[in-house]
């Protein structure tokens, strides 16, 4: 194990809280956040309010949240946290949140609006090839080899100090925690082929019915070794608009039946991009002096994902654009929005260390020039 290896001091209110920890193994809920505009603290006081419509603000979200959808959704954090508040409903529920709360119209029509507004930004973000049902998957495959999205994974690898790699396992912890889950909301809205091939990802994403193996507990080892805290959530104040914006977009994708295409076609994509980075990743946790039991995410990664871009891009996302021709484009667009949304974010993480300082929120730590 690495409990010898230093934990910046700048970073050290990440590091596992006792009672935290102890909270959340036994509620498993996602604690709540402090808000970050107005849409969020008012979302904030109605989810802490009771469900009886007497909370002032119930009748104040709609109209904070047109105005909210009206700037840059992708980075706005106001945005994005609500978003993430309102998706975490469908999940594992909110600390001190009535679970009553997930079906109540009022927030339907809130998450609608912001969704319509995020949908039309990450839309305008991309660009979908236009081609034939039965060429989804080829097409799927180039679109992950030429991806030259920002070079994360290679400065990972090579260059970045412990405190940014510890940043950066805070950033993957909003979905590495939740791993899978997002995507599993389109297994009962696919048939024949396709369902089948999601299962089978899907199965070895939840370690095939061993908990110590899924995905998301070898993600909380993996933060456990580098002296982070790998409570669900336990980051979320730290986490900015950019990283928060690629799993809402999962979110978003599989909750809405009419983006099944979007959702199959995300998948596809982050499986086919997926090998490379991790053993990358691995690569510089090893060059930082953590040992196998800390990269196990990554290693596991490695072999799994090189078994699961071929399931997930032909039988999967090529599968369902053969079956159902009127989800080709809607599943080049998931695909698209996976690579942007990552690029986004990426971009974010060595913009902010190019710079000299913390790509989290209320960090002001400096983490030296990128190479």
């Amino acid at each position: 194990m690495t409990a010898t290896l230093p934990v910046p001091s700048t970073t050290g209110d990440l590091a596992p809280s006792a009672p935290l920890r102890a909270a959340a193994a036994t509620d498993g809920r996602l604690p709540l956040p402090g808000a970050r505009g107005p849409l969020s603290a008012a979302l904030l006081e109605v989810l802490t309010s009771a469900r009886d419509g007497s909370a002032p603000l119930v009748r104040e979200l709609p109209e904070l949240a047109r105005a909210a959808a009206a700037g840059d959704v992708v980075r706005d954090e106001d945005v994005q946290l609500s978003l993430a508040l309102l998706y975490e409903l469908h999940y594992r529920g909110l600390r001190g949140v009535d679970d009553s709360w997930e079906w109540d119209t009022g927030l339907l029509g809130v998450r609608a609006t912001l969704e319509t507004a995020f949908e039309a930004a990450i839309r305008e973000l991309v660009e979908v090839p236009d081609v034939a049902p039965e060429d989804v998957a080829e097409t799927l495959f180039t679109m992950a080899a030429e991806d030259d999205g920002p070079p994360l994974s290679r400065y990972l690898c090579r260059n970045a100090t412990l405190e940014q790699f510890r940043e950066f396992l805070v950033h993957r912890s909003a979905y590495h925690l939740k791993e899978a889950d997002p995507h599993t909301w389109a297994i009962p809205r696919l048939g024949g082929v396709p369902k089948a091939a999601l299962v089978e990802v899907q199965a070895d994403e939840y370690g095939g019915g061993r908990p110590e193996r899924m995905h998301a507990a070898l993600f909380a080892r993996t933060m456990r070794a580098a002296g982070l805290d790998d409570s669900y959530g336990a980051h979320l104040d730290r986490i900015p608009a950019t990283t928060l914006a690629g799993t809402n977009a999962m979110s978003m994708f599989g909750l809405n039946r009419r983006l099944v295409g979007a959702i199959v076609g995300h998948l596809a994509v982050f499986e086919m991009t997926s090998s490379i980075p991790n053993r990358l990743y691995g690569n510089g946790m090893r060059r930082l002096g953590f040992d196998r039991d800390a990269t196990w995410f990554f290693d596991e990664h490695v072999e799994a994902d090189a078994v699961h871009e071929q399931i997930a891009g032909r039988d999967l996302a090529g599968g369902l654009a053969v079956q159902q021709p009127e989800r080709a484009g809607d599943v080049l667009f998931g695909a698209a929005a996976c690579l942007a949304l990552d690029a986004v974010a990426g971009r974010h993480l060595l913009d902010s260390w190019e710079a000299g300082r913390s790509s989290l929120r209320g960090v002001a730590a400096r983490t030296g020039n990128v190479a």
